[in-house]
C-alpha cells in the first residue's frame, strides 16, 4: 500500500533521512523505532505531505505523492494522527470529530463514522459535547485517533499514541488499535515504547541517524535485545 524508496528528508542543510527504503503492506500494522531525533516523525510528515523530500519517491496505492499537497494526500485516504494528540482544546468532542472529515465532508458517511468511533471509544460519545481541552489525556488521545478514522483512512498513520498516558490508558489504547486494523484498516506506527510496539505489529524498522538500521518480522527483532539496547538504548 505504501512504499518509500530512496527517500532524502533534510531541514536545512542538515539531512535528516538518508535514502530509506520502507514498505507497508495493506492491512498490515508496521512500526518504525529509533531513538528521538532518528527521523521517526520526519517520515511521516513527508508521507502526509507536511514535508517535501530532496529526493526519492513516496508511492501510495502506486501513485506517486511525493511533493503532493497534505489536502490531496488525505483525500486520497491517509490520515496522520501527531504526536502529542493536537486535538482543538476549544471544540466538542462532537465538533473535532468533523473536522477529521473536513475535506470528504458527506454527511451520511459522517454520521457512519462517528458511530463507527463511538462503538470503539463509547466514552467519547458520554463526552461529545464536552470540550476536548477539559479532557484527560487518555480521552484526548481516543479522541486524535477517532478524529483521523473519520476520514475512513485506508492508512493511519500514529506518532507515540502513549505518550504522556498511564499504563492501564496505555494497554486500552494499543487494545484499540489492534481492532481497528482488525477492521481493515493498515496502520504505520511510531511508538517509544519498542516492546509494546512490537507486541502489536507484524513488521518493524529500525531507524538510527536517518538510515534503515536494521528491519524484519516483529518476533526476530523482539528477541534480538542486543541490538534493540544498541539502537534504543534502555530497558525497552
Amino acid at each position: 500500500m505504501l512504499k518509500i524508496d530512496k527517500l532524502v528528508v533534510s531541514y536545512g542543510v542538515a539531512p535528516v533521512l538518508r535514502e530509506i527504503n520502507m514498505a507497508v503492506p495493506q492491512g498490515k500494522i508496521v512500526t518504525l523505532l529509533g531513538a528521538n531525533g532518528a527521523g521517526k516523525s520526519t517520515t511521516l510528515k513527508a508521507v502526509s505531505g507536511l514535508l517535501k523530500p530532496l529526493s526519492g519517491d513516496i508511492l501510495f496505492c502506486k501513485e506517486s505523492i511525493s511533493g503532493v499537497s497534505p489536502e490531496k494526500i488525505v483525500k486520497m485516504g491517509v490520515s496522520h494522527v501527531p504526536e502529542g494528540r493536537q486535538v482543538f482544546p476549544g471544540l466538542t468532542v462532537e465538533e473535532n470529530l468533523k473536522m477529521g472529515a473536513y475535506i470528504n465532508y458527506k454527511p451520511k458517511m459522517v454520521a457512519e463514522k462517528m458511530a463507527m468511533v463511538f462503538d470503539l471509544f463509547p466514552r467519547l460519545k458520554e463526552r461529545i459535547k464536552q470540550l476536548a481541552g477539559t479532557m484527560s489525556g487518555g480521552e484526548q488521545q481516543m479522541l486524535a485517533i477517532g478524529r483521523g478514522l473519520m476520514n475512513d483512512p485506508k492508512l493511519l498513520m500514529l506518532d507515540e499514541p502513549s505518550l504522556g498516558l498511564a499504563p492501564i490508558i496505555i494497554d486500552g489504547i494499543f487494545d484499540k488499535i489492534k481492532e481497528i486494523n482488525s477492521l481493515g484498516t493498515t496502520i504505520l506506527l511510531i511508538e517509544q515504547n519498542a516492546n509494546l510496539a512490537l507486541s502489536v505489529s507484524d513488521y518493524a524498522y529500525m531507524l538510527s541517524v536517518g538510515k534503515i538500521a536494521m528491519e524484519g518480522d516483529t518476533g526476530e527483532i523482539r528477541d534480538n535485545k542486543n541490538l534493540l539496547e544498541v539502537y534504543l538504548g534502555g530497558d525497552h
